[in-house]
């Protein structure tokens, strides 16, 4: 059986329900999930734990209050990790914090 896990990316123009995919590699079965900001990045993350996953990333465009929202969503359903960039470049070196 493999793990499930979720990539979550955020950028203004995103729709969920169109950016997303599913790799399912022998190991891991992963799930890509382009959101548009942080209250849909929540949502997403709820429904892809109650689908089982256990493991979320979230991309560079999520800071740290992203990051918290993310974690206290999913409570201790799942782990929630990150890629960091302090300011992203492609939102103009911003943090996500400043623009969702």
């Amino acid at each position: 059986m493999s793990t499930k896990a979720a990539f979550i990316f955020v950028a203004p123009e995103n729709d969920f329900n169109k950016h997303s995919a599913v790799i399912d590699s022998p190991v891991v079965e992963l799930s890509v999930v382009g959101v548009k900001n942080y209250d849909e990045a929540e949502e997403v993350a709820l429904k892809l734990v109650a689908e089982g996953v256990t493991a979320i990333e979230l991309c560079a465009g999520f800071g740290n209050e992203g990051t918290a929202r993310i974690t206290r969503a999913v409570k201790d359903k799942a782990l929630v990790g990150v890629v960091r960039f302090d300011l992203h470049p492609a939102f103009d070196h911003q943090s996500g914090d400043d623009l969702f």
